[in-house]
């Protein structure tokens, strides 16, 4: 794709922006998708193919966001197989989705041009310095999201088209005066209410439980009081930073520079400015001017047809010979100042001129001397901490009848745990990727522990652990002395639930029958003052049951029962409902919110009836 708009492009200020950012790709190593056929499917849309590679990137974006959400508490999804799983299935549908609309807006002949794609990209705020697209932040952003240049630039094709087909869909007046009016009536409405509370905790505190009451419910609930599987484990821990820091002398760091002096050579830049003009009778005109002197910024400024490079005097900027269109290398300019003849260039004609060069630059030693030391002594470490690592592991694997091995080799302490089960893990072990290794199968059976050693496992933090399952107790449901106690709160707790319920059910029909008061007399109660709720309010249980109340007739009110945060049983009278009435600010805020509403319904609507009627084929989800 983006071969493609550099070799389509018409200007070739923008052929040089795209080689620039281009080659920033390939020196970093990251490259475009291959798709190699059907082995190399994820899946398949009505015989269209989606590779292995796309969603593993799509995989991995949608990975790289959640990780930027939770942050800190990224490791323990992370570590979740079932959560990962979820997660690349989330990003396949999403590839489906995006290749179901591409094809239905291929059906509908509608498209997004290179230019349009060269301009979204250019126009986005977060690859912009000082206003102006910035190549290194572009290669900056795309390498931090783990985004191929190429699938960046089919993105944002398919985010133009599916905009142009949500206009064709909703269209500017989508939103009918008359329905947003609807709306901000229902979403401003206020209601007045009163509510009388029945309390759970006091009828609760009335109750008790015998112990037949106890039993039996045991004997209905058993599989409510299992006890986990727990673990013993022994382990060894190894820890990066408390490892001695490693030495580099001066003369591996020469030889390391001498080996690598590429990495501290700056090659030769030029800097160029350019003229674009329609015709070549114009190109010449404009090359005769400057021969007698015109000034080639003025020009470039008044005449040329790049609105790029001509809003900045006709300058194109800095490039290395690695970078540079084969145009302007053609043109054949050694010499500051050199202006050349006009080039052909697609249906248009350019002259470049040549203003600055900057000569090849190798950085000296001595300026790269501590950044060299610093990366060498961190490379030391690294190679320090990973050969105690295969040191370890091979003692592990070597011998399986205890840690006794690794302690050896290592000169690390082997250390112990009491029980504990998956939820609860010690401080110290509490990994996501420790955890599941000492609950997997291969550490634990149905027999127990399987008496071997783990691998070396690796977490964040530059440590890495070894462990061993030295005590397993299965999975066991608790004995009814053990948990008496909690069924005891559980039994009073269910009786005061159905006589709450019932005790409810009667007042409400003595509200309803007019004889309320003496009603709520009797079960202590009363209602409060009247108050007045809306959408608009933080919702609780008890407001979202009143909104939810059909609108009482002129001069009477309606009842309900609802139960509170607290599960109290909350009697809700409903007085008086009050259409909205919105500003013309509101009104403008509810029109937007109510349009976005509509598009996501038809958006769904749309989506829904694609994927119904297409052939989907998931060959591959790893």
């Amino acid at each position: 794709m983006m071969d493609n708009l550099r070799t389509k492009a018409n200007s070739p200020f923008i052929k040089v922006l795209l080689a620039i950012i281009i080659l920033s790709f390939v020196l970093t190593g990251v490259a475009g998708y291959v798709i190699g056929g059907s082995s190399n499917d994820a899946a398949q849309v009505n015989g269209q193919s989606i590779s292995r590679e796309q969603l593993q990137q799509a995989f991995s974006q949608e990975r790289q966001s959640l990780q930027n959400y939770l942050g800190d508490k990224f490791s323990e999804v992370a570590g979740n197989e079932e959560s990962m799983r979820l997660l690349r299935q989330q990003a396949l549908d999403n590839l489906i989705n995006s290749e179901l609309i591409n094809q239905y807006a291929n059906e509908l002949n509608l498209s997004a041009s290179d230019k349009q794609i060269e301009q979204a990209i250019f126009a986005m705020p977060i690859f912009q310095t000082d206003g102006q697209f910035d190549s290194e932040k572009y290669k900056r952003i795309l390498n931090q999201y783990n985004v191929n240049a190429d699938n960046f630039a089919a993105q944002i094709r398919g985010d133009l088209v599916r905009t142009q087909l949500a206009k064709a869909f909703t269209g500017t007046e989508f939103a009918l005066p008359s329905e947003v009016k609807q709306y901000a009536e229902l979403f401003l409405q206020e209601r007045e209410i009163r509510t009388a509370t029945l309390s759970l905790a006091n009828v609760e505190a009335k109750q008790s439980a015998t112990d037949e009451e106890i039993k039996a419910y045991y004997d209905m609930h058993q599989n409510s009081f299992v006890s986990p599987e727990k673990v013993q484990v022994s382990y060894v821990v190894m820890d990066a930073a408390t490892m001695p820091e490693q030495v580099v002398t001066d003369e591996e760091l020469k030889a390391y520079y001498d080996q690598n002096l590429k990495n501290y050579t700056q090659a030769e830049q030029k800097h160029y400015s350019m003229i674009q003009v329609a015709s070549e009778k114009e190109a010449q005109a404009i090359a005769d001017e400057l021969k007698k002197g015109a000034d080639f910024e003025v020009l470039a400024a008044e005449k040329s047809t790049d609105k790029f490079s001509a809003s900045n005097k006709g300058v194109i900027g800095w490039m290395e010979a690695i970078s540079t269109p084969a145009e302007i290398v053609n043109a054949n300019l050694s010499e500051k100042g050199q202006i050349s003849a006009p080039v052909e260039y697609g249906t248009n004609f350019v002259i470049f001129r040549l203003d600055d060069i900057k000569p090849e630059n190798i950085k000296p030693f001595d300026s790269v001397k501590n950044d060299l030391k610093a990366t060498l002594t961190q490379e030391k470490n690294v190679k320090q901490f990973y050969d105690l690592q295969q040191k370890v592991s091979e003692a592990a694997t070597n011998d399986n009848e205890s840690l006794a091995s690794v302690e050896e080799v290592s000169g690390l302490k082997i250390m112990t745990t009491g029980w504990f089960d998956k939820n609860n893990p010690p401080a110290e072990l509490n990994f996501p990727a420790v955890i599941n290794e000492i609950f997997s199968e291969r550490l634990v059976d149905q027999n127990g522990s399987t008496s071997v050693n783990s691998d070396v496992i690796n977490v964040e933090g530059d440590r890495a652990f070894v462990v061993r399952v030295t005590q397993h107790e299965p999975e066991k449901i608790e004995p009814l002395d053990t948990v008496k106690s909690d069924i005891e709160t559980l039994v009073k707790k269910q009786k005061a639930n159905t006589e709450l319920k019932a005790e409810g059910d009667k007042l409400l029909a003595a509200l309803k029958a007019g004889e309320g008061d003496a009603a709520l007399v009797a079960a202590g109660t009363q209602f409060t003052a009247s108050e007045t709720v809306s959408r608009a309010m933080p919702q609780t249980p008890i407001i979202s049951a009143a909104m939810a109340m059909p609108k009482p007739e002129a001069g009477k009110v309606t009842y309900i029962a609802a139960r509170d945060a607290q599960d109290n049983l909350v009697l809700i009278q409903l007085d008086k409902v009050t259409p909205g009435k919105a500003t013309e600010e509101e009104l403008a805020t509810l029109t937007k919110e109510y349009k976005g509403m509509m598009e996501a319904a038809i958006n769904e609507a749309l989506m829904l009836n694609l994927r119904n009627n297409a052939k989907v084929e998931v060959l591959n989800l790893e």
